[in-house]
């Protein structure tokens, strides 16, 4: 597999293009509940198998690629790439997962996109694993599918890279106290060193349609969370980091601007921003950038920052 570092594309995978819409690659009819237990009791589905499950039922909706890059994470032995995509194969011809892509005017995208299936619910359940899974989740549009995507990936490069890693969350659940109102993020990762831990919430934006009147409202109840935070709101001790997962650095620049255009800057309190392509550097002590202001001419200039507690 190649490398994140090694990867020469200039626009993030999971960047929104113009008319894309998402076509369905799984497998149609009926496959019995029957067969797959036979295909158990043969041993051509097994243990990996399960662990490829487990993923899918966790992150929502992952590509082979970022399955790989976990399981070898967490050292499950998969001999290469294609290895993978050989069982990936065999789980959505027996309709335990389904399978997506994305098309455009610009053509086939390079990716497909593996979800939940009602037989690996089914399996799931057997097992005594929690499975919220309804069919009606693989019905979400292009824009959702790519933001869980984009988060999946910043934990996944987190969990890879990041010395001090600790453990993460593939969906945040937080409360805004003045509106009342519950919201989910699209990852967590918490971070610790000497004692001292620092939860990071990661907010994907994409160039949906209409992505600035989204991402205000998103934005709102941000700061409603993180301004009137005291400690073990939602369930944390000390007041989280929130981090803007972009598209590319213009649209981190056109992002910062909705945030100033809209006064949604937050008081004495820092927002950092990064891209999708940011995540395949080989560290990530400097994959952030804050936007500083200067006093004297009230602009406000890009800058990175060096996050001391991920060395």
């Amino acid at each position: 597999m190649v490398e994140d570092q090694e990867i020469k594309t200039t626009v993030s995978p999971f960047a929104i293009r113009e008319g894309e819409i998402k076509t369905f690659d799984g497998k149609d009819g009926y496959v019995s509940i029957n067969q797959i237990i036979h295909k158990i009791n043969l041993g051509h589905i097994g243990d990996v198998h399960f662990k490829i499950l487990d993923l899918v039922n966790e992150f929502e909706f992952l590509t082979s690629r970022q399955i790989f890059q976990i399981l070898t994470h967490r050292g499950v032995e998969i001999k290469s790439q294609d290895k993978l995509n050989t069982k990936l194969e065999q789980l959505v011809k027996t309709k335990i997962l389904t399978r997506y892509y994305f098309t455009s005017e610009e053509g086939k995208g390079i990716y497909r996109v593996y979800c939940m299936e009602k037989m690996g619910k089914y399996l799931l359940n057997a097992k005594e694993i929690e499975c919220k899974w309804q069919p009606t989740d693989n019905t979400k549009p292009v824009a959702l599918i790519k933001k869980r995507l984009a988060g999946n990936q910043v934990i996944i490069a987190y969990m890879r890279k990041a010395k001090n890693f600790d453990s993460y969350k593939v969906k945040t659940v937080l409360t805004a106290k003045m509106s009342a109102k519950t919201f989910k993020g699209h990852g967590e990762v918490k971070i610790s060193k000497g004692g001292k831990a620092l939860s990071l919430i990661f907010e994907c934006v994409r160039r949906e349609d209409d992505w600035q009147e989204k991402f205000v409202e998103r934005m709102r109840l941000y700061k409603d969370f993180l301004e009137n935070f005291v400690q073990f709101d939602s369930e944390y001790e000390t007041r989280p980091q929130l981090i803007l997962v972009c598209e590319d650095e213009k649209h981190m620049v056109e992002t910062f601007k909705e945030m100033v255009k809209n006064k949604l800057e937050l008081e004495k309190i820092k927002i950092y921003f990064t891209t999708d392509l940011k995540q395949n550097s080989e560290s990530l002590d400097k994959s952030l950038t804050e936007f500083v202001k200067d006093e004297t001419t009230g602009k406000f200039s890009a800058k990175n920052v060096e996050f001391k507690i991920l060395e």
